[in-house]
């Protein structure tokens, strides 16, 4: 396992990504935790470099969202924070390496960069698959009134020769014709 790698996890760092307004997001308090600073400081940085972190970058959650993401978690570990955090798109991120300029968070942030675009193949991955199931089922729509057409065929035979079988093993009652 590499330096990198020793210093954030890969799993750590997805269990702190969130979808939020659709985005994946990571909440400052994570990334202070992953940068080994205090939120305060980080929050700092950010609001001195402010013109840096435009909506796109970085947003704060509304009280509602934050109380969501909070009933999320059973245990809360949030604290008396008083005020809802802020949390930084992929492309937030990548500016904080401007802003927080330890070696710790250089290499922390290499290792978040990597985690999204992993998580960007995947996904690129998955839509061909899903796109290849899409193909398949409009292929099947129109076929899908036939197969049924042939099922229900099938069952009627199965019901006719069910009723054949039937009626050749009982016995024949009324008038008998006796052929000696």
């Amino acid at each position: 396992m590499n330096a990198v790698n020793k210093l954030v996890h890969e799993k750590i760092v997805i269990s702190k990504i969130h979808f939020i307004r659709g985005e994946n997001v990571l909440i400052d308090e994570d990334l202070a935790e992953l940068y080994e600073v205090k939120t305060k400081r980080l929050n700092e940085q950010v609001k001195r470099n402010i013109e840096r972190f435009p909506d796109d970058f970085m947003f704060q959650l509304s009280k509602e969202e934050f109380d969501n993401l909070k009933s999320q978690f059973a245990t809360s570990s949030w604290g008396g924070r008083r005020t809802p955090p802020f949390v930084f798109t992929e492309h937030g991120v990548l500016m904080l390496s401007s802003v927080l300029k330890s070696k710790k968070s250089i290499k922390v942030n290499i290792q978040i960069m990597r985690v999204f675009t992993r998580m960007r193949a995947l996904l690129l991955d998955h839509k061909d698959l899903l796109l290849k199931v899409e193909k398949i089922e409009s292929k099947m729509e129109g076929q899908s009134h036939e197969i049924k057409v042939l099922f229900e065929y099938i069952k009627k035979l199965a019901r006719v020769d069910k009723q054949k079988a039937t009626l050749k093993s009982r016995k024949r009652i009324g008038y008998k014709i006796n052929k000696d």
